[in-house]
């Protein structure tokens, strides 16, 4: 597998809202979604690079949901266009996993040991929390990033994943204990 290495800032992912309905630019469906694009693009690929940790799978997902919010225009405009991709994105991350079970997105050697010179400090530390994520099950990975980088209520996850609040929090539960485990051998 060609991967090349995420490249999401962890503390970057969330992007202020789409304007809302009242705010928005009348025009045409096209310079309407094109906006949308240009506004919403960088934060829903940086989502897909969380969710599948490889660039080309996450372009992959971006591009398809594009497609599929594109064709649903009318419905998501009239609400919020930037959850309604949002939950595009997650179901085809889930659906392709479902697919492929025994998927690992990448490896979590094949990303890079150490940045490239002249990165500061905090490069090190996000490709260290990017790869002990990838080591995470899929469905506890979702979980932490919709809740913690994605700022997403514990209802809200449940909502996106359609799965029960319980179940969010046992895997958030899980996952931040793993993760602890992970960034402390990490750094020893």
């Amino acid at each position: 597998m060609n991967a090349e290495p995420v490249s999401a800032p962890v503390d970057t992912v969330s992007a202020g809202p789409y304007p809302s309905i009242e705010d928005r630019l009348p025009g045409s469906r096209d310079e309407q979604f094109q906006e949308f694009v240009t506004h919403v693009g960088p934060y829903l690929l940086r989502v897909a690079l969380l969710l599948s940790g490889d660039r080309n799978h996450a372009e992959d997902l971006l591009q398809t949901t594009f497609e599929r919010t594109y064709r649903s225009w009318k419905r998501a405009y009239r609400t919020d266009p930037r959850a309604y991709a949002r939950k595009i994105l997650v179901n085809l991350r889930i659906d392709r996993w479902r697919g492929t079970r025994r998927e690992v997105p990448t490896a979590p050697d094949a990303l890079p040991e150490h940045p490239l010179p002249g990165h500061a400090d905090t490069v090190d530390d996000r490709n260290e929390v990017i790869r002990a994520l990838a080591q995470l099950p899929l469905a506890q990975r979702r979980v932490v990033v919709l809740r913690h980088l994605l700022d997403l209520t514990e209802a809200e996850t449940a909502g996106e994943l359609a799965i029960s609040i319980g179940t969010v929090k046992s895997h958030n539960a899980r996952a931040l204990a793993r993760l602890r485990t992970l960034l402390t051998e990490g750094r020893q």
